[in-house]
C-alpha cells in the first residue's frame, strides 16, 4: 500500500514537474511579448561547433546586454527572445542539450544560442559595450580554434530562427532519449521525497490542532 502511495506520489510529481516548466515557459513569454510588434525578426543560424563555445559565454552576454543603455526596438526584442527561448528550454539544465543533436532540447538550444549570438555581434556597434563585447568575441574566437570546433556541424546548424517563432522542446522525444528522461525521472523523484517529507511534517501539527 505505502509502494503504491509512493508511486503514485511520484507520477503526480513527474507531471507536475513538466507542467510546470512548460506553463512557466509560456507564462513568461506572453508576459514579456506584451506590448511588441508581431512582426518577427530574422536570426541567423548558429553551427554546433559554435554552440559549444556561446553556451559558456551565454550569461556574461547577456549580463552585458541587459545592462546596455544604448539600444533599440529590434536589440531588446532578439534579447527578450534569447531569454525567453532559455526558458523555453528548460535553463539549459538538461543534459546534453546543446552538445547531442538528438537531444529532444538540441533545436531548442540551436534557438537561444543563436539569439545570444546575434546580441552579441550587434553590441559591437554600441559605444558603451563595443570593448567588452569585442573581448567575449575574441574569446570565442580564440576557443573555437582551441578546441577545433570551427567545422563541426548537425542537422539543426542550418537552420535560421524568427523571433515571432518560439521553438520548443520536442517533448515526444524525451522517453527516447535517456539521458533526458533520466534527468526528468531524478526531477520528479526529488518532487515525490519533497511532498512526502512536507506531508510527514504537517501531519503531526494537524493531529495537535485536533
Amino acid at each position: 500500500m505505502k509502494s503504491c502511495r509512493t508511486l503514485s506520489l511520484l507520477s503526480t510529481a513527474f507531471a507536475a514537474a513538466a507542467f510546470f516548466s512548460v506553463f512557466a515557459g509560456n507564462a513568461l513569454a506572453h508576459g514579456r511579448s506584451a506590448g511588441s510588434s508581431h512582426a518577427g525578426l530574422d536570426i541567423p543560424e548558429i553551427s554546433h561547433g559554435e554552440m559549444a563555445v556561446i553556451s559558456d559565454y551565454r550569461g556574461r552576454i547577456i549580463d552585458l546586454a541587459s545592462r546596455a543603455v544604448d539600444t533599440n526596438e529590434p536589440f531588446r526584442r532578439v534579447l527578450n527572445y534569447a531569454e525567453i527561448q532559455y526558458s523555453y528550454c528548460l535553463w539549459g539544465r538538461m543534459p546534453g542539450s546543446v552538445s547531442d543533436e538528438e537531444s529532444p532540447f538540441n533545436e531548442c538550444a540551436h534557438a537561444y544560442l543563436a539569439a545570444a549570438k546575434a546580441v552579441l555581434l550587434e553590441m559591437r556597434g554600441m559605444p558603451g559595450e563595443a570593448v567588452a563585447a569585442d573581448e567575449i568575441i575574441s574569446a570565442v574566437d580564440a576557443d573555437m580554434v582551441r578546441r577545433s570546433l570551427a567545422l563541426i556541424t548537425c542537422r539543426f546548424s542550418g537552420e535560421a530562427f524568427n523571433t515571432a517563432d518560439v521553438v520548443k522542446p520536442r517533448w515526444s522525444k524525451v522517453p527516447f532519449h535517456t539521458a533526458s528522461m533520466a534527468s526528468l525521472t531524478g526531477l520528479a523523484a526529488l518532487f515525490a521525497l519533497l511532498v512526502i517529507a512536507l506531508r510527514r511534517f504537517l501531519r503531526p501539527k494537524a493531529q495537535s490542532s485536533e
